[in-house]
């Protein structure tokens, strides 16, 4: 029965971790499709090595482990694949937003997108999806000050864009971005 108890308590504790795997997998992707596949990949490799998964320990820092690794290597099989890194193409399949606040998200996505993976991943590891910069570290494989160093490059250099862009003039609002607090 323990066994049984334990398996109801990490299935409701992967259902309430979807919201936040799924804005990061967008995060990192920055399409709705591929995120929910990772999303959906993750979940699947959580339930086939549950048997890893050591209980007590931080279930969301694994997910986003697994979610992240599994992302790392899908791109490293996309490399033949043709890129679209200014995103004119996925510009152009886009729906213009109809009010000036999805132009800034817009904006803030390009910007986003722009930065170096290890400093748009860092950014959202801490600044979005709320993981202490300890437990950020733990999750990239790397030191605590690596991680506050990405942070912090990764958010002077986002509002560096962010103030070059023409909705930009919302400047005053960047930051009540979590993201962008410091």
């Amino acid at each position: 029965m323990a066994n049984t108890a334990h398996a109801d308590d990490m299935s409701a504790q992967l259902i309430s971790a979807l919201p936040m795997l799924r804005a990061f997998a967008r995060s990192l992707s920055g399409d709705r499709v591929r995120a929910d596949d990772l999303v959906q990949e993750t979940i699947a490799r959580a339930l086939a090595n549950k048997d890893k998964f050591t209980p007590g320990t931080n279930l969301n820092a694994w997910l986003v482990t697994i979610l992240r690794n599994h992302f790392y290597s899908e791109g490293r099989k996309r490399r033949r694949e043709v890129e679209d890194a200014d995103g004119q193409f996925a510009g152009s399949l886009a729906e213009l937003p109809g009010q000036e606040s999805h132009l800034e998200m817009a904006d803030f996505m390009r910007a986003l997108n722009t930065l170096a993976d290890e400093q748009r991943e860092a950014l959202i590891l801490v600044g979005a999806s709320g993981f202490s910069y300890e437990d950020a570290a733990e999750i990239c494989g790397v030191r605590v000050g690596t991680i506050k160093s990405r942070v912090s490059r990764a958010r002077v250099r986002l509002l560096e864009i962010l103030a070059a862009t023409p909705t930009g003039s919302a400047g005053a609002d960047l930051g009540s971005l979590p993201a962008m607090r410091g």
